[in-house]
């Protein structure tokens, strides 16, 4: 009696299992961090540092290509020429603030603000796939800890967390330049 039980609940957790599997597939679920259409190239350019803050402009760079060296289906480029997009983009402004107070006045957190713009677009066709005129990332970061290891932590939170949206965002919408009639190839 135990071990026919024992099988029937095996089965319905068998089929449970392959119910949940068909159904994540054929509803079109997939992982937001995963391209599988066709190979793109991408060129990336420096992005172009507005601000006073140096280096602020490589240390994005290189958390960019940290995010596109994850999908095996998009390969970064210095080579304009052999690329099919280009993801340009600057950064525009950066406020690092400075705090004075009197006596009376308790400060408890300080918010650096990072300004970006950025576009993605297809070279071949000089189709606009992605563009991002004016966005500001914002971090706090207690006040009590009013030292540049601090800030340089909560600005390198921006960099990561931009860099991810831009990686995601870059996917999302190759993924729908694919679906579109336009967009597919023979």
């Amino acid at each position: 009696m135990y071990g026919s039980l024992s099988v029937k609940k095996i089965a319905v957790g068998v089929v449970l299992v392959a119910s949940m599997v068909l159904l994540l597939t054929g509803c079109g679920y997939y992982f937001p961090s995963v391209y599988d259409g066709p190979t793109k190239t991408i060129y990336m350019p420096e992005w172009k540092n507005r601000t006073s803050k140096l280096g602020i402009d490589i240390t994005l760079y290189k958390s960019l290509s940290r995010w596109f060296q994850k999908s095996q289906a998009i390969v970064l480029t210095k080579n304009r020429d052999k690329a099919d997009l280009i993801l340009a983009g600057e950064i525009v402004s950066i406020d690092l603030p400075s705090l004075s107070w009197s006596g009376s006045t308790i400060t408890t957190d300080v918010k650096i603000k990072l300004g970006v713009r950025y576009i993605l677009k297809d070279l071949k066709s000089g189709k606009v796939l992605w563009e991002v005129p004016n966005e500001l990332w914002t971090e706090d970061y207690p006040s009590t800890t009013l030292s540049t290891a601090a800030e340089d932590r909560a600005l390198t939170t921006i960099i990561d967390d931009l860099s991810e949206r831009i990686y995601l965002g870059t996917l999302d919408k190759l993924r729908k330049e694919n679906m579109s009639p336009q967009g597919s190839t023979p």
